[in-house]
């Protein structure tokens, strides 16, 4: 089984970019190249306690880690490829009128494997006074 190590650097633009490199050794973030995208996604969802899935460069995704930053946690942050997005776990739609129906979003965020939703899930979970305490209650803070 082979594995890639993730390597974090520094970019000229003060962010951090993530370079991957083969190694015996894992780790959470840790990619199996034979494990399917739905069982990767699966496995980093178990093994961290916040985690954001997100297309590159979302604006949503910015904002998300933000409030999580402002709260003291930093969330594990996954970019998946456009065909990627598609094995991210699925919410059913919370109106009647789509019976059957599910999405799936990026940025998706997840909180002690539970998926909490997009920005608007996170921010009304914030705004009614439960993303403190569920951050507590996973470990997170």
């Amino acid at each position: 089984m082979h594995r890639l190590q993730p390597h974090h650097q520094l970019t000229d633009r003060g962010g951090v970019r993530l370079e991957l490199t083969t190694t015996a050794n894992t780790s959470p973030l840790a990619i199996d190249v034979e494990e399917s995208t739905e069982m990767r996604i699966q496995r980093l969802i178990s093994e961290n306690p916040v985690v954001i899935f997100s297309r590159s460069s979302c604006c949503m995704c910015h904002v998300m880690k933000k409030l999580l930053s402002a709260l003291g946690v930093h969330p594990t942050v996954i970019e998946l490829e456009e065909e990627e997005i598609s094995a991210l776990p699925r919410a059913p739609l919370q109106d009647g009128n789509s019976a059957g129906v599910s999405i799936t979003a990026a940025p998706a965020v997840f909180v002690g494997g539970t998926l909490v939703g997009g920005l608007e899930s996170l921010v009304a979970l914030h705004v009614g006074g439960h993303l403190v305490p569920k951050l507590v209650e996973v470990g997170a803070l």
